[in-house]
């Protein structure tokens, strides 16, 4: 009954729930820039800390890297989670946004390797760890804020502008990467410009903070702690809740590990896919990426509002069908639209790879291993977009359309060699390796293919915000519905381009990686058919 009450204690005005969204929204568009920034200019950070000739090795560490912030995501659940159910939701965010600006601000002021070596890829690690332990808290703290304010049956569209807001911070990503390659010579920009969109986080940082602290403490947590009714240990209180282990359950592999794996599929997936194996410019992506995900914001406020009249699952089941429907469908017609004539190729002119021990290993050189020969030559064909067959053979050797491609033994030495002497042969068969500007029309399909691909992100994100915070007793929200995200988003979503390249790397399929989103919404699907609520939203009640 105290809880019931302290959930009606006050009715914000119209103004407060605006500054409320507005600032909260704002955070989070900052906050996650801060996080993304580093997966938009992964393609430049891999020269920059990482010393190594190969372009695949060079990118799944930078994917690496980028993973260390996502695996340390839940231990920030965990720890501000705990203040923000013990010391309230504001101050607790203020918190997480400052340590997420320091510590970007702090990768656009690392020397490169060339200069410092070792210590340099070592720096960008810890200061990913900062970012991962702030960013699990950002998420739950202001979620839980804008719901906390919000009517209930308005809960699902309130809450939608925070899901906006994470796909608003790799727009802005994207808007101030475009700004800085405008305005910086290439260069130069790939020499030191790649800094300054670091850098910016102080000025975004400030500005978080300004609009944050004009907030006032949740209406709900101000209720609970009035009336001593906050929680003495949030983490050990969200373990032994009754009913909270299946809550978990499902907020983990049913909600959680759906959402993340289509977002970053979405969007990370397709950025790689367009800028590597199809060989699309690098402005080219960006425009598109950038175009597409301003339109795919508004997918997750519509969907979101939907979810206020037709209850928090059905969008979810919808989306998740979907994608196990079209997921596949919409990358193959994504690198029909972006590089046709590399297909076409590869269908007139099929290639073959003879030789004996015929398979890729990715991480030879870290490691120190001696890759073998047709080995390199497959993660080159693979790095480059090239489909292949393999025959097993005492030596080694390639044939295009049944012609044998010459090899050079000096290839076989060099990475970037080996690649521009394969792409030249090749060349001659008609492959196209150069960076493409498809044409109009062409850039309009794979703006279409990206917002297909954003409308399933928003049906099973777009009413995430409120569904988890409906899912949990006030007392342990904050901790209970942040601890299953983060470690779903941490380590489901934040290992998907590592895990995905690896088994591109693998298998030398461009879109074998596809399958590991397959098999994580697949098993989601059912986790949520079986343990979400359906009917209306409601608050939340024991079960």
């Amino acid at each position: 009954m105290a809880e019931a009450q302290a959930l009606a204690a006050r009715e914000p005005s119209e103004k407060e729930i605006r500054l409320v969204i507005g600032a909260s929204s704002a955070g989070t568009i900052f906050e996650w820039y801060d996080f993304f920034i580093y997966g938009t200019l992964a393609y430049i950070l891999k020269d920059a800390f990482y010393a190594t000739d190969n372009e695949t090795l060079g990118l799944l560490l930078v994917w690496s890297t980028f993973a260390v912030g996502f695996a340390f995501r839940p231990l920030g659940a965990v720890l501000f989670g705990f203040l923000g159910d013990r010391l309230g939701r504001k101050y607790t965010f203020l918190v997480t946004v400052t340590l997420m600006g320091i510590a970007t601000a702090g990768v656009g002021l690392i020397p490169t390797i060339d200069t410092i070596g070792i210590a340099a890829p070592i720096i960008v690690i810890l200061l990913r760890v900062i970012q991962g332990l702030a960013l699990g808290g950002e998420y739950g703290g202001a979620a839980i804020y804008v719901a906390e304010h919000a009517p209930p049956e308005k809960r699902g569209f309130y809450t939608s502008f925070i899901q906006a807001s994470v796909a608003g911070g790799f727009v802005l990503s994207i808007i101030v990467v475009i700004a800085c390659r405008a305005l910086i010579p290439a260069d130069a920009f790939a020499a030191w410009g790649w800094r300054v969109p670091f850098l910016l986080s102080i000025a975004l940082l400030a500005i978080s903070l300004w609009m944050r602290l004009k907030l006032s403490e949740s209406p709900v947590f101000q209720a609970m702690k009035a009336a001593g009714e906050t929680s003495g240990n949030p983490f050990i209180e969200s373990m032994t809740y009754p009913g909270n282990p299946k809550r978990l359950f499902v907020a983990l592999f049913g909600i959680t590990g759906i959402l993340t794996t289509i977002w970053y599929t979405g969007f990370f997936s397709a950025m790689s896919f367009l800028r590597g194996p199809m060989h699309v410019a690098d402005l080219t992506v960006e425009l598109v990426l950038l175009f597409s995900g301003l339109i795919v914001m508004s997918f997750y406020v519509i969907v979101g509002k939907w979810s206020d009249k037709v209850g928090r699952k059905l969008p979810i089941i919808i989306g998740s069908v979907a994608t196990l429907a079209l997921l596949f469908p919409l990358f193959w017609l994504m690198g029909s639209f972006a590089n046709p004539e590399l297909a076409a190729a590869a269908e007139r002119t099929p290639i073959v790879v003879s030789g004996p021990a015929c398979e890729t290993d990715p991480f030879a050189e870290l490691f120190k291993r001696e890759q073998t020969d047709c080995g390199k030559v497959l993660e080159t064909l693979t790095a480059s977009g090239v489909a292949y067959t393999l025959q097993p053979a005492p030596a080694l050797s390639i044939t295009a359309g049944g012609q044998p491609v010459a090899i050079d033994p000096a290839w076989l030495a060099d990475g970037a060699a080996r690649r521009n002497g394969l792409q030249a042969a090749l060349g001659a068969y008609g492959f196209d390796f150069a960076k493409q500007s498809p044409p109009l029309g062409r850039v309009l399909g794979i703006v279409g293919v990206l917002l297909a691909l954003g409308m399933l992100s928003a049906l099973t994100y777009g009413s995430v915000a409120a569904l988890l915070s409906e899912m949990f007793p006030p007392r342990i929200r904050y901790s209970s519905m942040s601890i299953p995200y983060h470690i779903g988003a941490g380590y489901l979503g934040g290992f998907l381009p590592l895990i995905a390249g690896v088994i591109v790397a693998r298998t030398g399929d461009i879109y074998a990686g596809l399958w590991y989103t397959f098999a994580v919404v697949a098993f989601g699907l059912v986790v949520a058919w079986w343990g979400l609520p359906g009917g209306p939203p409601r608050d939340f009640v024991d079960d």
